[in-house]
């Protein structure tokens, strides 16, 4: 069978096109819970880019996320983490469903984000740390954190003994870096 010249042309240029569609919708997502985040970052000290980074891992940017456990909305906050902002907030009668709500899921979550990221200011950075604690809990994050791993990042997630924690940690820290330059 014979192809015509124009579709074998036609064909490359229709696939580059739809690449450049995706991207395009891919970047307008990514680019879509901006404001949030920066309003949630501003609210609890952290840097915007880290948010987004922890966004971008725990639900890929889509608000109407649900995890296994209950997990709910951007940042997969569950009811426990929703309720502490909520009564640090001074909300009164908040229900867990509304952290499919944006805002409240970039507040609650980047509240208890800050909230892990303080029990680790002895080290070198709170951050991997805080990730860990964020993704596999605070007992966990005990366990991993003995000798030289205390203060020292490095060694830090070199014990974490998940490795599906120690891949969210490195995927939110370079994603975090990739976004530095969003909130410039």
């Amino acid at each position: 069978m014979k192809v015509s010249r124009a579709i074998l042309l036609a064909v490359p240029l229709v696939i580059l096109l739809a690449s450049a569609v995706a991207w395009l919708r891919w970047l307008a997502l990514e680019r879509s819970q901006d404001e949030p985040i920066r309003a949630a970052a501003r609210r609890y000290g952290l840097d915007p880019a880290l948010v987004k980074a922890v966004v971008w891992r725990e639900s890929r940017f889509n608000p109407d996320a649900r995890g296994r456990a209950g997990e709910l909305g951007l940042m997969q906050i569950r009811d426990v983490a929703a309720g502490e902002w909520a009564d640090a907030e001074g909300i009164r009668g908040f229900e867990h469903s509304t952290c499919l709500d944006p805002r409240t899921n970039t507040m609650a979550g980047t509240h208890y984000l800050a909230k892990v990221m303080r029990r680790y200011t002895n080290a070198d950075s709170a951050i991997p740390y805080a990730l860990a604690d964020y993704n596999a809990g605070r007992r966990n994050v005990v366990r991993w954190n003995e000798g030289a791993a205390a203060t020292n990042s490095q060694a830090f997630i070199a014990q974490i003994g998940f490795p599906s924690t120690s891949n969210y940690v490195l995927a939110v820290m370079n994603r975090y870096q990739h976004y530095r330059g969003d909130f410039k």
